[in-house]
């Protein structure tokens, strides 16, 4: 059995080894259009920062290793079609091009950057967006050269990368359209992130919100200045564009598999597409919400691992489902921690719900403990039904634990009363003697009129 991958970074490495172990006797090719396979592309922010210095840390498995399981890895591979009737894609490579057959094929092409339309964007060399290990590498080198960044773009990456540049002493603009950064998370929740950035001591940092990049302005092929839509100069030695992804779905579409209503490739449970024999797992492909039943489209490299087991499980012929996401998602920012999992409360009240909520300021542990934090944590759940609907927090690193406790309420369709019945562990080091999870389900409790 011939089984092709296009796409070798999360998903489609995953999908790689998981049906070669399945399949010793097929042929496994990989075709990616990087010139790197399988990489942790969610550590870039952390290499550029200097946690770890050299980047091949970042390299999951290596083009040697793959071969030496009998996998073949095509790097700087672009597969320019599928041709679903006759089973083939047509690959270009330095200098040539070829057609590969294939009995099944899993598409794992993954995200690109979102570029706004700025004048003078295709004008100058230092503005860089973040996807690839050349990225990294290319941003950590002018970053430990320079004196002053701007980063376009509040989101995930954009705010490690805040981090990144000021802990290595250069000033960052940080530019975003909405009032706040982590604009995904509940209004308050996005304040409280913002509180705790701003209480930093001697910050080198400085946030534009509710602002544009209209224009990039400089000379001899180098941007040193951008211009905002209120006509704000801002001085720079370089730019990093982190404005948002898109799911790589045109190949698809272009060879007449269905494209979801979020944009990316429709797949069901068993990751297959509208196509016999072709399966669609990671950035590239639709997901379902488990609360709202919805179709959603976040691109999180956790969920890129388990969907290209699953898209490799059914390609093999092993039955798998994948139920969907909730969207659990964790990151940092100069000592703040902020998570969430499952519906926030203005995602929840657009579905239909009629959702309450409940935000509580609490230590992380008993407050005569030594490194004593601080977490912000919101709790949403219906108010007709008393389910659970989802969780953000914000503040020290036990922020996260918090979220990932909610998570299984949310696997289980709990509501909040039986949710508030849960054990969970104590110790001064750890938590308060009623965790502020279980605190906050309390109070919820009262909200939607159930006693607990």
């Amino acid at each position: 059995m011939n089984i092709v991958i296009i796409g070798g970074v999360a998903a489609g490495a995953k999908a790689a080894a998981k049906v070669k172990r399945l399949l010793p006797d097929a042929a496994v090719k990989i075709y990616t259009k990087d010139s790197n396979v399988s990489y942790s592309s969610c550590g870039i922010p952390y290499y550029i920062q200097g946690n770890f210095t050299d980047y091949r840390t970042l390299l999951v498995r290596s083009v040697e290793e793959f071969n030496k399981s009998g996998i073949e890895v095509h790097l700087n591979s672009n597969v320019v079609k599928i041709l679903p009737e006759q089973k083939d894609i047509l690959v270009s490579q330095p200098g040539k091009a070829e057609l590969v057959a294939y009995d099944k094929l899993i598409i794992a092409t993954g995200a690109r950057p979102y570029i706004p339309d700025i004048k003078g964007l295709n004008s100058f060399s230092n503005i860089y967006t973040v996807r690839t290990i050349e990225d990294a590498i290319a941003i950590r080198n002018i970053m430990l050269e320079s004196k002053t960044a701007v980063i376009l773009g509040g989101g995930y990456i954009g705010i490690e990368l805040l981090e990144s540049f000021s802990r290595n002493g250069v000033f960052t603009h940080l530019v975003d359209h909405n009032p706040a950064v982590m604009s995904v998370l509940d209004n308050e929740m996005s304040n409280a992130v913002m509180n705790r950035l701003n209480k930093i001591d001697n910050k080198n940092f400085m946030f534009h919100f509710n602002s544009e990049i209209k224009e990039f302005v400089g000379d001899n092929k180098t941007a040193n200045e951008v211009i905002l839509n209120d006509d704000t100069k801002i001085k720079c030695d370089f730019i990093v564009i982190c404005a948002g992804v898109k799911p790589n779905s045109e190949l698809a579409k272009d060879a007449g598999i269905e494209i979801g209503e979020t944009g990316a490739i429709k797949v069901n449970k068993l990751m297959r597409t509208s196509i016999e024999n072709i399966y669609a797992c990671g950035d590239c492909a639709e997901k379902t919400h488990i609360v709202s039943g919805q179709k959603v489209w976040i691109p999180l490299g956790s969920t890129a691992n388990k969907e290209g087991r699953c898209a490799a499980m059914n390609a093999a012929g092993v039955y798998c489902e994948f139920e969907g996401v909730l969207g659990s998602m964790v990151t940092r920012c100069l000592n703040t921690t902020i998570a969430m999992t499952g519906l926030t409360e203005k995602q929840a009240q657009k579905i239909g719900f009629k959702p309450v909520s409940v935000v509580v300021n609490k230590y992380d542990k008993v407050a005569y403990m030594p490194e004593t934090g601080e977490i912000t944590l919101k709790v949403v759940a219906d108010k007709i039904t008393g389910l659970l609907l989802g969780a953000q927090a914000v503040g020290s690193i036990g922020a996260d634990k918090r979220v990932n406790t909610v998570t299984s309420g949310l696997i289980g369709h709990l509501t909040v009363e039986q949710f508030s019945r849960n054990d969970l562990t104590y110790s001064p080091a750890y938590s308060p003697t009623i965790d502020p999870l279980l605190n906050a389900m309390q109070i919820l409790c009262n909200k939607i009129s159930r006693s607990c």
